[in-house]
């Protein structure tokens, strides 16, 4: 390509122009264990975990929104405690990048520890409820009888709920040059046993790279301690910030004009195409603008659509000028 700008229509908020991005890397572990018939004497479980807010893992990993992945383990953990737990089945998140909103899990105890799985049960509910009571106020664990004949072995379940508890989840560092901007950041995305294979899936971001491969690092560690194999692939690089760029320029001064209010000139934490484009072009000018978007990368996305008549005008505007 011969062009000199980029304008990119991927960006959130009609009142910011973004300058900059993250890259991202992801981290998959994949692995094998050994199942055997569930003892006589037991209960089987259902245990979902629904009620989540989600959103997109970079544009609102700072928001403190639960996982439903690491809740999901924090329960089975806590169940785990004082007693033998054999896991059956656990399907857990969806998109790689977004933040999970559900999970649910079939597991295996003792006949004698059903009192004690429905008190920790009840209290862990009223402690999410607490935790998460301005993130995620419609967290809810539900726990039914279920059915299953195999199972994996105790040693595999402990260690495998070990190694989930252990995975960085959410924001590793802070920019100390941008106020309030993510650094580096993981999203447990994934977490899939069943029939003796297991899957667990992150997505790193980061905008400085070498920190970004760093904590990929960690969790093959951890995953590693399961048994899992991991791969680590799609590696885009992120977008440096250029404020002082003539489009930079061009379009605050249109913007000011067409709205009489200065745009917030900013990067994000997210994945836009600009990282892999300005890797193969780069002395061409981008930025990013975009309509009002909620709910990115999860079943309540949607558009504003005056908002994508304001962009339009300022799109426009835009290509006039440049």
């Amino acid at each position: 390509m011969s062009a000199r700008y980029l304008l990119n229509l991927d960006t959130e908020e009609d009142t910011e122009l973004c300058i900059g991005c993250a890259g991202g890397l992801d981290v998959e572990g994949n692995g094998e264990y050994q199942e055997a018939a569930l003892p006589d004497g037991g209960t089987v479980y259902e245990l979902k975990l629904t009620g989540l807010s989600g959103g997109h893992s970079g544009m609102d990993i700072h928001l403190g929104r639960g996982n439903a992945n690491k809740l999901m383990n924090r329960a089975l953990r806590c169940f785990s405690q004082d007693t033998e737990l054999r896991l059956i089945e656990i399907d857990g998140g969806g998109l790689r990048n977004a933040i999970p909103r559900e999970s649910t899990c079939r597991f295996w105890v003792p006949q004698a520890a059903q009192e004690a799985v429905q008190n920790k049960l009840q209290e862990l509910q009223k402690n999410l409820s607490v935790e998460y009571a301005t993130t995620d106020p419609q967290v809810t664990l539900t726990l039914q009888p279920a059915e299953g004949s195999q199972g994996a072995t105790p040693e595999f379940s402990a260690t495998f709920l070990r190694t989930v508890y252990g995975l960085p989840n959410g924001i590793y560092r802070l920019s100390p040059d941008v106020e309030g901007l993510v650094q580096t950041s993981s999203n447990l995305a994934r977490v899939v046993l069943k029939e003796g294979v297991f899957k667990l899936a992150c997505l790193v971001r980061g905008s400085v790279d070498s920190e970004k491969r760093d904590l990929a690092e960690a969790l093959t560690c951890g995953m590693e301690q399961s048994g899992a194999t991991v791969e680590r692939f799609g590696e885009y690089p992120g977008w440096a910030p250029k404020p002082e760029s003539e489009v930079v320029q061009v379009m605050q001064k249109i913007y000011t004009e067409l709205f009489e209010e200065k745009p917030r000139v900013m990067a994000c934490h997210a994945g836009l195409e600009c990282g892999i484009l300005g890797q193969n072009y780069p002395d061409m000018e981008m930025i990013s603008f975009g309509p009002n978007i909620r709910g990115a990368h999860s079943p309540d996305e949607r558009v504003q659509v005056s908002s994508v008549q304001k962009i339009w005008k300022l799109l426009v505007a835009t290509l006039e000028q440049l």
